[in-house]
């Protein structure tokens, strides 16, 4: 699933139509039967902007287009001229780029209607003491790592780096929010954040634990485990040694 640096990414490569009057187009009928094309086509495009797992696209006029990519949608950004191959969901072009998104059902056109999010992982100045009061009015009896996934609470964490920044913090996933000091939040929410901010500068890291179940843990060589958590059964990943 795109995390929150896979939007941020994507967020830099769209700005190169900012600014730009815009034509539109809806290939995939899906897509097509929101009408997207007939609302936004010839608009300017004023603002681009990722926030958790969101990426937000302000054009003229006040509209404004909210984009999910789920599990496996994602933003391309090529020359105007590239051949159009395929159906894509969205079809934005300008003088000289065009950028397609694949495979992303959540294409929402409002008027900029405030999105139930905690804060975004990701901002230039991260909203730590905000992130845990809201961790620490859940129920003490809650997960961990499915707090973590929780976009209310704190948005742009995804389920590979819930993995690896509780596997840097040495913390369980399955540790109670209740038995969870302050000291320990605000360390795993920092190494998030480092994390996903090393991962947007620089490329993503080797992952530890993620996808590695039954392989010896980097550090401590005890098989990592990997178990459904939460609700949605997300798959987490830790070692049973060294993360408690």
């Amino acid at each position: 699933m795109p995390e929150g640096d896979s939007l941020h990414r994507a967020a830099r490569r769209l700005q190169v139509l900012v600014g730009e009057r815009l034509e539109v187009e809806t290939p995939h009928p899906r897509a097509a039967s929101k009408r997207l094309a007939e609302r936004l086509d010839g608009r300017v495009l004023e603002h681009v902007e990722a926030l958790g797992k969101n990426l937000l696209l302000r054009f003229e006029g006040g509209a404004l287009l909210r984009s999910h990519l789920r599990m496996s949608g994602r933003w391309v950004v090529q020359p105007r001229e590239a051949p159009l191959r395929g159906r894509p969901w969205l079809v934005l072009r300008g003088g000289r780029h065009q950028a397609l998104q694949w495979h992303g059902p959540v294409l929402e056109l409002g008027r900029g209607a405030p999105l139930r999010l905690g804060p975004d992982i990701l901002a230039p100045e991260p909203a730590f003491g905000r992130m845990l009061a809201n961790l620490r009015r859940e129920h003490g009896g809650r997960a961990l790592g499915d707090a973590l996934l929780d976009q209310r609470l704190v948005s742009g964490i995804g389920n590979m780096w819930r993995a690896e920044a509780l596997w840097e913090a040495r913390l369980s996933p399955w540790r109670p929010l209740g038995e969870t000091a302050d000291e320990e939040l605000r360390e795993a929410l920092e190494t998030a954040a480092r994390l996903m901010r090393e991962a947007l500068e620089h490329g993503r890291s080797q992952k530890r634990v993620t996808a590695r179940a039954g392989r010896a843990c980097p550090r401590c060589g005890t098989p990592i485990h990997s178990r459904g958590q939460g609700d949605e059964n997300r798959i987490a990943y830790w070692c049973p040694r060294c993360q408690s």
